[in-house]
């Protein structure tokens, strides 16, 4: 492991939401709600006609799991956190270096300097929007595979998916944990295919076929919604969910890029953490919600040890 040390930053992604995400935070530090007023002021109760953070600390939980009220919460409750912990004096300093799991992208992103609270939070609610109506206009799902390589799952897509179906590897979240997306007869199909192979795999509950070619309307859109903010060179490296290392610092647009091709192509989270474990020791910081990264690392890589941050500490 590189002696390179500073603050990592982890952002988390779809799936960690939950009712009363942001709460502890807003209660316990005046930044962290000054995050969640910001957001009030842009968001309002323009989703589910609930004023935005009353969504994130009371739901229902109903309309925060839909793929346009998680995607903002998200990002809005991981940039609290961020401040309380700066508040608290728990961080300090710069960020080292910062990676979220797909949407958690445009957290690091923020949290590098790239774009403002504002702008970021304006374009997670329209990459939520997109993606939940390409999610309506498709019979698409996402089946999670246990114990597969890269290889026997991408052979296994590709068996499922036959001629003229849909089916390819989405995520790549941590060693024997991979994602399928695409038909929702396909994914189906997989799961009897993966008994036959001694792989186990489960179906998700999800809205659609996430990093996948159905989201290719969803991708168009926020191309054109990208083009409209300014971006910034990252203060600090951002690590891509498409190639799995830092964005060009140098070329602003080719973040824009590569977000745009990040919806329908698959998260390399596992191999971007362990690009961040060869550069970095760390410490490493999971924000919140939830503890969904912290618990892959440890299959990534079990000498970096993550601390968690879903809530704050208490005296």
């Amino acid at each position: 492991m590189s002696s390179q040390q500073g603050n990592i930053l982890l952002c988390p992604g779809q799936g960690a939401q939950l009712v009363g995400m942001g709460k502890g935070w807003s209660e316990a530090c005046a930044k962290a709600r000054a995050v969640f007023d910001a957001a009030d002021e842009v968001l309002g109760d323009t989703i589910g006609g609930i004023r935005f953070s009353t969504l994130c600390f009371e739901g229902p939980a109903d309309v925060l799991n839909r793929t346009n009220a998680s995607q903002p919460a998200l990002y809005t409750c991981a940039v609290a956190s961020y401040a309380g912990l700066c508040e608290q004096q728990e961080l300090t300093g710069e960020p080292a270096a910062c990676a979220g799991l797909s949407l958690g992208e445009y957290t690091a992103l923020h949290l590098a300097g790239v774009f403002s609270f504002e702008d970021g939070l304006r374009l997670v609610a329209q990459r939520g929007h997109y993606m939940q109506e390409a999610a309506e206009a498709s019979d698409g799902s996402m089946v999670a595979l246990t114990g597969a390589t890269e290889q026997q799952a991408e052979e296994l897509a590709a068996a499922a998916a036959g001629d003229s179906g849909v089916l390819v590897c989405a995520n790549f979240n941590a060693t024997g944990q991979i994602v399928l997306s695409g038909d929702a007869a396909a994914c189906e199909r997989a799961v009897g295919l993966a008994g036959e192979k001694g792989l186990r795999a489960t179906p998700l509950v999800v809205a659609g076929a996430f990093h996948s070619p159905h989201m290719e309307p969803a991708a168009q859109r926020m191309g054109q919604a990208l083009d409209t903010v300014p971006f910034a060179a990252p203060q600090c490296p951002v690590v891509s969910n498409v190639t799995a290392q830092p964005h060009d610092g140098a070329d602003p647009d080719s973040i824009k890029r590569l977000l745009v091709q990040q919806i329908t192509s698959p998260v390399r989270w596992s191999e971007s953490c362990i690009w961040m474990g060869s550069q970095y020791s760390g410490p490493y910081h999971e924000l919140a919600p939830g503890r969904v990264l912290t618990g892959l690392m440890r299959r990534i890589n079990r000498e970096i040890k993550v601390v968690n941050h879903d809530q704050p500490k208490t005296d």
